[in-house]
């Protein structure tokens, strides 16, 4: 404690107010993701590092869920004959563990990271100009709307960002400094961030690899290539090189025990079309024909949609990078450095050399970010409408492939806000000579406040439209979870349905598996039958559950549902006999009574009618191993298919003008030689109109407010041994 009294007594108030913005970063950061994306996030990737980091803490690189493989497969997970393993390289998933096994709260590594990057922003803004430029470019990175928001997730993007830019310090410093560790260091973290997403690093550190190969030909030319007198920039580069080829190996090492072949990344193993290029690009269900003129125009709307959107306070903040970079450009091309009055025949040369070259780097940066993503149809993916920034993952996230263009962006902000600051202090004079001192000083005090003021109101409204968009979201997914997270497990089985697809975590993120398959709770997908018993019988001692909803999920935050949990059981015997009772509501003519199976024979039906039915209808019917049976209809019997079948039940209410309201039961059945087994209670619907609707009509018993007055639906059965 006195140390730590003693530091920030000792440190100069620029140093200071870095690292409270960088305090104030990573405590907003984790403000927004433990309240807004409490649940997580539109972006169903989060599941996929979060699942990735549960594997890495448990020694684990993928899942072992053999026959299981399709009932547990979590989403973006190659399926290779068992093996579940992510498309995604490891490092931002070992990041979060780090805090998961700390603190059992991964949401501290989207905290760390975010306050690094701020401080980070500040030494390579102070590498670059000064630590004025540092501390402002450290504020305009961390307010602006693309470093919250999906800093506040778990995604690659601000980790990734994170090593780049511990690389582009260290590189710089070891560039000045002639210091041989900063250069190894540098290395290191553009390896790391190489492992993380090769493209990304690549990209960002492409302007660098030029001037480092410049650098280390002019050097051998200048002395020759002799190994026993390398230069200093050879040694150093040779050195950020080696380091850097290291983890080059690291992750080809990787892609190898994952995917059987260096070369091969998870994520081709994945989508083998998901990578750059130009031509058919493919992932999943989903195709497109990306060719140049496409890849100018989404890449041309992304990069509207970030200055204009997702840099701070907008557009104004845009002006401030273009403005810095202006200033700075027109004060080198006149001999002087960017924040200096002084010509360069009195000024240290060396370092008007190393600022433009700073300079000049980060311009580079734009470049290759820029023009490296025309490569990538990511940027068109997240476009869901060209145009319409408020649709598909740019209206919640921004253009994320482009992340990297904040740090040039904040660091040339910050040279104009330092100008800015110095016209302010210049412009004290003219106003003194014709106005009282205290006036002139009252007009800048004034001046500069409006400026703050407008500038926080700008950042305001930026931040604030994508995070009202996804606390939309965060209302829904609260609803949505409500009944499982108020459940208690302890050695449970629970079924969850497929709305986008056949994965787990998709949508549903916070239902997730523990590594080893064998936790409290297991999650399966609710398919079919005999697919669904499998499950079952690979957890033979587990309670089981049913998670479901009323209503259609949509990505559309103002479509809820309704949801329920509710539990199940195995009924087994010689038979098993059923009672369903209905409500019936005034003015219905007749009723049809019919029960069909889906995978025996669809053209085998039991069915009678019943005239007049009253207020309540009881319908009896049963399931055997020679078929299910209903008892208004006591001469048929509808196949089931022994390995595993979908026994329906519909009761549909017909009224004087030929509407219709139908009641289904939708039971899943199997024959075991002279035994059958039936899963209790079937899913319950109910449908106007139609006889199936799917979600959209799931029977609510507990939610009186979720059907009409007169509607019942009781379902009871009891297996019997008797034949």
């Amino acid at each position: 404690m006195r140390w730590g009294r003693a530091q920030i007594a000792g440190a100069d108030s620029l140093t200071l107010g870095a690292a409270i913005v960088a305090a104030a970063a990573g405590a907003l950061t984790f403000t927004v993701a433990a309240t807004v994306f409490a649940r997580h996030s539109v972006n169903h990737d989060e599941g996929v590092y979060l699942m990735q980091a549960a594997l890495l803490l448990s020694g684990q690189l993928e899942l072992h869920a053999g026959e299981l493989a399709d009932a547990v497969h979590p989403w973006f997970f190659v399926d290779d004959g068992g093996r579940l393993y992510p498309k995604y390289n490891p490092v931002p998933a070992a990041m979060y563990a780090v805090s998961m096994w700390l603190f059992d709260e991964p949401r501290v590594t989207l905290a760390v990271v975010a306050a690094g990057n701020a401080a980070l922003v500040y030494l390579l803004g102070g590498t670059a100009f000064d630590r004025r430029v540092g501390l402002a470019a450290a504020v305009l990175f961390a307010l602006s709307p693309l470093a919250l928001v999906t800093g506040s997730v778990f995604l690659p993007y601000a980790p990734t960002t994170f090593f780049n830019l511990l690389f582009a310090v260290a590189y710089l410093r070891g560039v000045r400094d002639r210091s041989l560790p900063l250069a190894g260091f540098a290395g290191v973290a553009i390896g790391i961030a190489f492992f993380a997403r090769p493209f990304t690093a690549v990209l960002f550190a492409a302007p660098f690899i030029l001037h480092a190969l410049v650098q280390v030909a002019r050097a051998v030319r200048a002395a020759g290539v002799s190994p026993a007198s390398l230069p200093g920039p050879v040694r150093r580069h040779g050195l950020t090189a080696l380091f850097g080829t290291l983890f080059v190996g690291v992750t080809l090492a990787y892609n190898y025990r994952m995917t059987g072949a260096p070369m091969t990344f998870p994520y081709e193993a994945f989508a083998p079309m998901d990578g750059p290029g130009f031509g058919e690009r493919r992932i999943l269900g989903h195709a497109e024909e990306y060719t140049p003129a496409l890849a100018l125009r989404s890449n041309g709307y992304g990069l509207w949609y970030l200055v204009t959107r997702w840099v701070v306070a907008g557009p104004l903040g845009t002006l401030l990078a273009l403005g810095g970079g202006a200033v700075a450009a027109r004060r080198w091309l006149s001999g002087r450095r960017a924040l200096g009055a002084e010509p360069e025949r009195t000024a240290d040369r060396s370092s008007r050399r190393f600022e433009r070259l700073v300079g000049l780097l980060l311009v580079g940066v734009v470049g290759s970010v820029v023009v490296g993503n025309l490569f990538f149809w990511g940027t068109n993916n997240l476009l869901a409408t060209f145009s319409d920034p408020t649709d598909g993952l740019v209206a919640g996230f921004g253009p994320f492939y482009h992340f990297d263009l904040l740090v040039p962006l904040s660091v040339f902000g910050g040279v104009a806000v330092v100008a800015a600051g110095q016209w302010l202090q210049r412009l004290r004079a003219p106003l003194a000579a014709r106005f009282t001192p205290a006036s002139a000083r009252a007009a800048v005090v004034a001046i500069a406040v409006l400026a703050l003021v407008g500038g926080t109101l700008g950042a305001a409204a930026a931040v604030e439209a994508p995070l009202d968009r996804h606390a939309a979201h965060a209302d829904k997914y609260e609803t949505a979870y409500e009944p499982v997270e108020s459940a208690s497990f302890d050695d449970d089985l629970v079924f969850v349905p497929t709305p986008y697809g056949e994965w787990l975590s998709h949508p549903f993120q916070t239902l997730r598996n523990e590594p080893g398959l064998d936790g409290p709770v297991v999650y399966a997908l609710d398919r079919d039958p005999v697919e669904d018993f499998a499950v079952i019988d690979a957890y033979p001692d587990r309670d089981l559950r049913r998670y479901a909803y009323q209503g259609e999920w949509t990505p559309d935050p103002s479509r809820q549902v309704d949801p329920k949990l509710e539990s199940l059981a195995v009924r087994e015997g010689a038979r098993v006999d059923a009672t369903t009772t209905v409500g019936v509501p005034e003015r219905v003519a007749t009723a049809q009574v019919r029960v069909e199976t889906v995978r025996a024979d669809g053209d085998a039906v039991a069915q009678y009618a019943v005239s007049d039915p009253g207020d309540s209808l009881t319908v009896d019917w049963s399931v055997r191993p020679e078929g299910a049976r209903l008892a208004g209809a006591p001469n048929t019997t509808v196949p089931v298919a022994a390995a595993g079948d979908e026994v329906l039940v519909t009761v549909t209410l017909v009224d004087p003008t030929g509407a219709t309201f139908t009641y289904r039961q939708e039971a899943t059945a199997r024959v075991q030689g002279d035994r059958v087994e039936v899963v209790w209670p079937p899913e319950r619907s109910v449908c106007r109109l139609v006889t199936a609707c799917g979600t959209e009509g799931t029977y609510l018993p507990d939610d009186p407010d979720a059907h009409a007055e007169w509607v019942a639906f009781e379902t009871a059965a009891d297996a019997s041994d008797a034949p």
